[in-house]
This record gives C-alpha cells, structure tokens and sequence, in this order.
C-alpha cells in the first residue's frame, strides 16, 4: 500500500511538473522581452509561427493545445503583445485572445513633410506608410478636425505619447486633436493673441525657426526678427521656406533662380506667413515663438564661422556686411550650393 501511495505521489508531481512545463513556465526563449504583432492578415497559423519563433518547444506546444481548446482560431486580433521573461503559454494566449495589448511610446517626430511622417509613423505602428498619407491628405477628415491639408501637421505638438500599435491613423489623429487642444490653455492662447498670430500661425513660424537653427537659446531672437517683418508687412525671405518649395533641402545658398521659385511657400516671392509649417517644430522653437526676444532687428544671416548661429542687423545695409562674410566663407571652403 505505501507503495502504492508513492508511486501515485510521483505520478501527481510529475504530472504537476509537465503542465507547469507546458502551460505556466516562461514560454520565451529570449533573455529580454520581447514583442509578437499580429497584423490584420495574420490567421491563426501565421501567429502559431511568429510565437514558435520566440518561443521553447514544451511551453509552445502548451500554447498550441490551450490556443485549440480555448478556440482561438476565431479570435484572432491584431496588436502588439508584450513577451516577458516570466510570461507562460495560458497568459500569453489570454492576451492575445482579449488583446491585452503593450502600448508603444511614439515620439513625433520633427520632420518636414507629409511623407516623410507617414513614413515613420508606419515604421512603429501597424498601418502602412499609404494609409497614413491618405488620412494626413484627406480633405474632408482634416476639416473634421479643424484643419485643412496645409496646416494638419500645426496638430502635432512634439512629445511622447503611449499609443496602441494597431490604432487607425484616423484615430491617432483624434488623439492629436486631443493633446493639441489640451496644449493650447487659455495662457498660450493669450501669448499668442499678444504676438498677433493664431495658434496655428504659431506652429508655422516655429517651423521656420526650427529650420534656422538648432541653437534653442538663439530661437526666441529669430522668433523676434520674423515677427517684426511679418507685422511690417515685409517678405519674411526666410531661407528655409525656399528649401521645402524647392525640396532642395541640401542646399547651402539660396540665391538665383530659386528665389523667384512659385510656390505659396516661398517667402521671397510671396508677403505675409505661408500656407503651413514647413516642418513640424520642436517645443523649444514653438515656446520661442510665445516667448519672442522685442527687438528691432529686421534681419539676419548665417554667421561666417559656421556655427550655426546669426548675425542680426537693423538695417538692409548692415546685413549685406554681413551676407558678404558668409558669401566669402562659403567661397573660402569651396561650397557652391
């Protein structure tokens, strides 16, 4: 009888220790964690072989036989499901069957066009690189968020944010509206008024601060300068805009044919601020627009040691002095363009 007891006894541990093995021990095989995504044309066996690939062979039949008994083969949605190092077969499956998705923590990013952002955007999150250009262009969806094709990316202010990485772009783009309208309380509104602009004209001329400099304690003065010329009534002539007109980004002068270059972008061909951001700004360049340097300074320019700051001047006479400077550094290290 006592052996009999302990043969029964070994049989219930061992039979404790395979369904631990098969259904609660880590099923990665990684030393980190690790992500499966399941895409909107992924099926049940697509996910059995993105799970084996980071899975240990016991704890993945586990799954298999959990998956087939809990009839997950109906159930398949898309997401990012996060692996532990501690996570078994049963949880797992229960995730992805009840789409216990990891959020992704996105940071917009500062880039100057809408393919460009749709490009990235689909880089981290699941839908492609079309479906994002297709939302950030579509007419009718821009105007249902207060915005038209020209000023949707003034939506966007630079941060990180936790998303779910099946989301649609239209709903990505509801959760902008969302943390724009948040952004902008009554006190940024109220600076903005002050500096005689919108707050999407903010968005705008930060884009073109950003575009002149990395130098963020330098922003707040170039701010100033556009500012003095846009209330003026003066062409802005801001180099950068020329750049995205052209989508010449590369170049290091601006002068000649480009400048007369038609486009509603081009500040040297057209008064007042142009139809959009030519890039979507940093805060830095975006409170710098809020919280602009008063001066009287009317223009700038590169300074000639190619330390990404300026020469400011109050008259056009003073900045040819200082165009020259640069011109004839420019010629002195043989750039052309």
């Amino acid at each position: 009888m006592k052996r009999m007891f302990l043969y029964a006894g070994g049989c219930l541990v061992i039979v404790f220790c395979v369904v631990y093995w098969l259904f609660f021990a880590a099923i990665s095989s990684a030393d980190e964690t690790v992500f499966v995504k399941i895409d909107a044309d992924d099926n049940v066996d697509s996910v059995y072989a993105k799970v084996k690939n980071i899975s240990h062979a016991v704890p993945y039949a586990g799954f298999k036989l959990t998956a087939k008994a809990m009839g997950y083969d109906n159930h398949v949605r898309t997401g990012r499901y996060e692996v532990n190092t501690n996570i078994g077969a049963f949880r797992l499956l229960r995730h992805l069957k009840n789409r216990q998705q990891a959020p992704v923590r996105l940071t917009i990013p500062t880039v100057r066009t809408v393919e460009r952002l749709a490009s990235e955007l689909s880089r981290q999150l699941m839908p492609d690189s079309t479906a994002w250009a297709n939302a950030l262009q579509s007419e009718a969806f821009c105007k249902a968020l207060g915005y038209d094709t020209s000023t949707i990316m003034c939506v966007f202010i630079p941060n990180t944010y936790e998303v779910y990485w099946d989301v649609t772009p239209e709903k990505f783009l509801q959760k902008m509206k969302k943390e724009s309208d948040a952004f902008w309380t009554s006190s940024r509104r109220q600076k903005a008024a002050d500096a005689g602009l919108t707050p999407n004209e903010v968005i705008v001329v930060a884009s073109i601060v950003e575009q002149e400099t990395a130098n963020n304690a330098e922003k707040p003065m170039i701010a100033g300068m556009y500012l003095n010329r846009y209330h003026k009534g003066m062409k802005l002539q801001a180099d950068p805009t020329v750049k995205f007109a052209t989508k010449q980004f590369q170049l290091r002068r601006i002068s000649g044919s480009i400048l007369f270059t038609d486009s509603p972008y081009n500040t040297y061909k057209y008064a007042g601020l142009p139809p959009g951001p030519i890039c979507i700004p940093s805060m830095a360049s975006i409170e710098s627009v809020l919280n602009y340097v008063q001066h009287d300074y009317l223009y700038m320019c590169a300074k000639e040691d190619f330390s990404g700051t300026h020469n400011f001047a109050r008259t056009y006479a003073e900045h040819q002095k200082n165009a020259q400077k640069y011109t004839d550094a420019l010629n002195k290290r043989g750039i052309m363009e």
